[in-house]
């Protein structure tokens, strides 16, 4: 994700703050120049730019600033405290809501990847329980329906369009009544790409938004125009009722840092932003805890974090069989599965505190789950025996090479599956012992796993983001205190 740089160059320039001996005003204005120009590259305007840096020397007044206080504390809430509100269009926008109909209308310019948009909202409403359906009135675009159709048909969601009648209107208007009788509790009306200055697309828009009265307007942006996003919103807001903005193609530009901030200074909130061409490469914005994870600091996101953890992790107790250092072939298969299944990792790594985006290039991320599937395939032509034996000495030389025939990969490929293996069953050895609270809350967990232990079995890479062990405890404790938390691996009240 581009946005990682702009994170990276800032928590730079607080790290430097932070290793000054004494903290005056030349550090602070050397670390503010260092924000600003970070944030000039990403194009966020030069006047919200200017404002946050009067309001930070406002709030770090060195002079009435009695002896004793943590400058650098005060210096770093402050920057995050700005750059929350350059984000923050301090405006909710409509939730639908499970169970009742909600119409939701897109809207965007060409070319802003608003049908993948579609497809991917539903999807992610469908993942927590909801009945999408997906409507193509969009009969401007050669293709569009075909897409539309394709998406839809992957994610395995209704859809409904015509490759014969030319008029969105009649064609959004029957959509929504037909999946309305079939009780669809959101559906998604996807419209024509246009541009500001076509009056006569932005008339059929109006007419659409009149015909089917959505409950909620979505706008799609692409990210890389950057500063021209405020003047695109505010031409889609002053059409129909624009009530929430979903910003695309976060991980291919720089400017999505400027983007963010024209949205936000419109009044309109961002919702959802696209990270990838992946149906799951979709995240939800929430202003507080993206700024925490761009800048590697404060808490992370503990909620998304155990949400996506909740998604995937079925409630068979997978922990509770490592705890009894029972690991498998079979187990490290569906731990792959688990991993895969949560979409791509820096997203799901980057909402723990202290972890940064810029520790997992994208190159590499592709690689690692390239490899996750290669193994997939190879454990898949072993027999149960083998899956769920955790004795090494039964697999001989006869054994590894028919695995390698079944799979179509060679030996030495089949080889470096089973040094992973002893990797891992070495590393989940460790946790032998340790006893999973049924009940209660998650600190019994945090007590019963020694911190010592669990440091043995991270990265030392990560070991040292987190802060080493003091941060590795802190991390912990912090666990204990998150109700969110205590149904993570089942240790939950299931009520």
């Amino acid at each position: 994700m581009v946005l990682a740089q702009l994170g990276g160059s800032i928590s730079r320039a607080i790290q430097q703050m932070n290793n000054a001996t004494i903290i005056d005003e030349k550090v602070l204005n050397d670390c503010l120049n260092e924000i600003t120009r970070a944030l000039l590259q990403a194009d966020v305007q030069f006047t919200l730019v200017r404002n946050m840096q009067t309001n930070i020397k406002k709030i770090v007044d060195f002079d009435a600033l009695a002896a004793g206080h943590n400058k650098r504390n005060i210096i770093k809430q402050a920057i995050l405290k700005e750059l929350c509100k350059i984000l923050d269009p301090g405006k909710p926008s409509f939730a639908p809501k499970k169970g009742k109909t909600s119409v939701v209308m897109f809207v965007g310019l060409q070319g802003s990847g608003k049908t993948t948009t579609c497809t991917k909202y539903a999807y992610f409403h469908q993942k927590k329980g909801w009945k999408p359906a997906l409507v193509c009135a969009d009969t401007f675009r050669a293709g569009a329906f075909d897409q539309l159709k394709q998406n839809a048909t992957k994610a395995k969601i209704p859809f409904y369009g015509s490759y014969t009648e030319s008029d969105p209107v009649s064609i959004a208007v029957e959509g929504v009544e037909r999946f309305k009788k079939e009780n669809c509790d959101l559906i998604i009306v996807d419209t024509s790409g246009r541009h500001m200055q076509e009056a006569a697309l932005f008339e059929e828009m109006r007419q659409v938004y009149e015909a089917t009265k959505p409950d909620l307007v979505i706008f799609v942006m692409d990210s890389s125009i950057g500063q021209a996003a405020f003047d695109q919103a505010k031409a889609f807001k002053q059409s129909v009722a624009v009530g929430a903005v979903i910003v695309t193609k976060m991980d291919g530009h720089a400017k999505g840092g400027g983007a963010l901030s024209a949205v936000a200074a419109t009044k309109s909130p961002v919702i959802f932003m696209g990270t990838g061409e992946h149906m799951d490469e979709f995240e939800v914005f929430d202003v507080e805890p993206f700024v925490n994870r761009l800048l590697g600091m404060g808490g992370g996101d503990w909620s998304g974090f155990v949400e996506r953890i909740q998604e995937v992790v079925p409630k068979d107790q997978q922990l509770e069989k490592l705890s009894q250092g029972n690991f498998t072939f079979r187990t490290l298969y569906e731990q792959f599965q688990t991993l895969l299944k949560m979409g791509p990792m820096s997203q799901v790594l980057s909402m723990l505190p202290g972890f940064s985006q810029e520790l997992m290039p994208e190159g590499r991320e592709k690689e690692s789950q390239a490899k996750i599937k290669r193994y997939m395939t190879m454990m898949d032509s072993m027999t149960n025996q083998e899956l769920d034996s955790s004795n090494l000495k039964m697999m001989n030389e006869s054994r590894l090479m028919r695995i390698a025939r079944g799979c179509g990969r060679p030996l030495r490929d089949v080889m470096e599956l089973l040094e992973e293996y002893k990797r891992l069953a070495k590393i989940w050895g460790k946790m032998k012992g340790i006893k999973i609270p049924k009940k209660g809350e998650m600190s019994a967990l945090s007590r019963n796993m020694n911190a010592q232990q669990l440091s043995k079995a991270l990265p030392p890479q990560m070991l040292n983001q987190i802060g080493g062990m003091g941060g590795l405890q802190s991390l912990m404790k912090q666990m204990g205190s998150a109700k969110d938390v205590m149904g993570m691996f089942g240790g939950g009240d299931n009520k």
